[in-house]
């Protein structure tokens, strides 16, 4: 059974919408018959409003919209929701960060990650409250395997994402039952980077993963569609990971293990 959603009338909010995860729920969002703005410090590239080809059946939708917003800056945020007259989902998907190992690595490298990930979804989610309100509205952020388990070089991005999370369900607890708040944890991700970010490991990675295989943007987003639409479901984490990390005793051969 195809679960089909219809989003004709709501209005939708992507931050670091034109590229990977970001445009891929940008484009689910816009399939689903919502009107959507992404944002982000540039452009996508190649386009000036819309953040995907306009080919086929696409030609015929809406385009989505792009504005240039820094979602870090607190001027840039309230520019952005300024903008809307209604809003009923916001992604918050904008982030990331380079591998950082402590050793060597600055604090205020650490505090930029932590404002990108953590403070800035934040902002974006408090200024756009009332208009969620409003509309009885759902929130959504993008969180990462990283913020549930440790891996080298991923400390204050971890850390960051497990703040995302812990503030997703802080704020379901404070904004029901108006607002519902989710939290969407990705594990690893194929991404236009993800054959340079695995520096050609992609293979030995996916088979790590007992699906078999890396998320996609479609997989995040169809996550998205269910938690934007009207229902009973917040402060709730959604593990997009396909089962996770295979044990190491698998890998190990250990007799005593099936």
């Amino acid at each position: 059974m195809t679960v089909t959603y219809d989003y004709a009338g709501k209005v939708v909010l992507v931050t670091g919408g034109t590229k990977g995860i970001g445009a891929g729920i940008a484009r689910a969002f816009r399939e689903a018959g919502a009107t959507v703005v992404v944002c982000a410090r540039t452009p996508p590239a190649g386009e000036t409003g819309d953040a995907s080809a306009r080919t086929g059946r696409e030609a015929d939708m809406v385009p989505i919209e792009f504005v240039r917003a820094d979602v870090r800056d607190p001027a840039d945020v309230a520019r952005l929701i300024s903008g809307f007259d209604r809003l009923d989902v916001v992604v918050n998907n904008a982030g990331g960060s380079p591998q950082a190992p402590l050793d060597g690595t600055s604090p205020r490298l650490h505090a930029r990650v932590i404002e990108l990930n953590l403070t800035a979804p934040l902002l974006v989610s408090q200024r756009a409250y009332p208009l969620l309100k409003a509309s009885g509205g759902a929130v959504i952020m993008i969180g990462s395997a990283s913020g549930t388990r440790p891996s080298p070089g991923t400390s204050a991005y971890g850390a960051a994402k497990a703040g995302l999370h812990h503030l997703a369900r802080c704020l379901a607890a404070e904004w029901a039952p108006e607002v519902r708040v989710n939290s969407v944890v990705v594990g690893l991700a194929a991404t236009e980077n993800a054959e340079e970010h695995y520096e050609g490991g992609r293979a030995a990675a996916e088979a790590t993963i007992p699906a078999g295989r890396m998320a996609t943007p479609e997989d995040v987003a169809r996550v998205c569609l269910w938690l934007g639409s009207p229902g009973y479901v917040t402060g709730a984490e959604i593990q997009v990971h396909g089962g996770g990390e295979t044990p190491a005793w698998r890998w190990a051969g250990h007799p005593a293990m099936p």
